[in-house]
């Protein structure tokens, strides 16, 4: 793996930012060899994006918007350097869930790659300012001096329009090493799957599997609009990538809706990726009482149902009732629906085991 010295890529950038410490140098994060997953920089929106425009376009307007919350998007790198400083500049005035902790709507964290398990887990949260709606900066001291392995994970709403991060000079930089798993896991969804509520960006669902089992992902929840639309079906099938989670039940307006959509949306998939391995699921429930969820849960099982009868073995079935385990499902969520950290660490350890399956890891 290719080192650099930070002098040797010196952009010389005038970076505004809080952080005091001397002999450190301001380098884009849009540029290599950091590298982007997850999110793309859309220079016509002047901010990180999980869609094109276009694309979004033609699934909704909602859609459209919420392509702009960067949640799943990661910034990776290797570095000696004993100081990383970090700069991020924002808007911070929409999409704001009143249940969800600031430190994730905005907020980024950063996680350090053990060499030897392969397992990446946090070792600070970049907590943004509050009051303030353009952006923020801060810092992280390691004392390792070995060159390690950093992820930075982007908000689950805010727009981020750049993000810069510092290095000691003297310290090397080089590209992430690639993931287990490189062609990435789609999950689609709600604004579960968005991670709406998670107490960091690193603790949503998909992510907490992405540093458990070091694969790489694509976040494509939207909060309130994920309606298994034909466009974002084809969307999706035009994608690379080694397996697909469904998990828009809650974005559905009842069985109806899912009745209507979710096995067509299922079957544009299956056309084009006729091995890709598929997980059905479910909205996780803990309360007896609803019972509306019996019948969107039969329609969705009816589509692993159909597909498993007509000779298909790539299909999986995750019941919600079983994501919050059987003990104590009442601490997993921070109003009945949207998990908290707990919460999105149980759907994280079940919809593992059904990766794992699929994946063979």
């Amino acid at each position: 793996m290719k080192s650099m010295k930070i002098e040797e890529i010196d952009r010389n950038l005038k970076v505004e930012s809080t952080v005091d410490e001397p002999d450190i140098v301001w380098m884009s994060a849009r540029e290599e060899p950091f590298s982007l997953r997850g999110v793309f920089y859309d220079e016509a929106a002047g901010c990180f994006v999980r869609m094109t425009r276009e694309d979004a376009d033609r699934v909704s307007r909602d859609v459209r918007e919420l392509r702009r919350c960067p949640s799943g998007g990661r910034i990776r790198f290797r570095t000696d350097s004993e100081f990383i400083g970090f700069r991020a500049v924002l808007d911070t005035t929409g999409h704001a869930m009143p249940q969800s902790p600031l430190a994730a709507q905005s907020g980024f964290d950063l996680y350090v790659k053990n060499r030897f398990t392969g397992k990446s887990t946090l070792c600070y949260a970049f907590e943004p300012t509050p009051g303030r709606e353009d952006g923020y900066s801060s810092h992280f001291r390691s004392d390792t001096g070995d060159v390690d392995e950093y992820t930075i994970n982007f908000p689950v709403m805010a727009e981020v329009r750049d993000v810069f991060i510092a290095l000691k000079k003297g310290a090397t930089l080089e590209k992430a090493a690639p993931y287990r798993n490189e062609k990435p896991v789609v999950f689609y969804g709600s604004s579960i799957t968005q991670g709406n509520c998670a107490s960091l960006p690193g603790n949503a669902y998909e992510a907490i599997i992405s540093s458990r089992m070091d694969i790489d992902y694509l976040n494509l929840g939207f909060s309130g609009c994920c309606l298994g639309e034909e466009a974002m079906a084809e969307y999706i099938a035009g994608l690379d990538m080694s397996a697909l989670v469904m998990d828009y039940d809650h974005n559905a307006s009842g069985a109806e809706h899912l009745l209507a959509t979710h096995e067509r949306f299922f079957r544009i998939i299956r056309k084009r990726h006729p091995t890709l391995p598929v997980i059905f699921m479910t909205a996780p429930n803990i309360l007896p009482w609803y019972t509306w969820y019996q019948a969107r849960r039969d329609a969705i099982k009816r589509t692993y149902d159909r597909a498993v009868a007509a000779g298909d073995r790539n299909v999986y079935f995750i019941d919600g009732i079983e994501l919050f385990g059987d003990e104590d499902a009442d601490l997993c969520t921070v109003d009945t629906c949207h998990p908290n950290s707990l919460g999105f660490y149980r759907m994280a350890l079940r919809v593992e085991r059904e990766l794992k399956k699929c994946l063979y890891l």
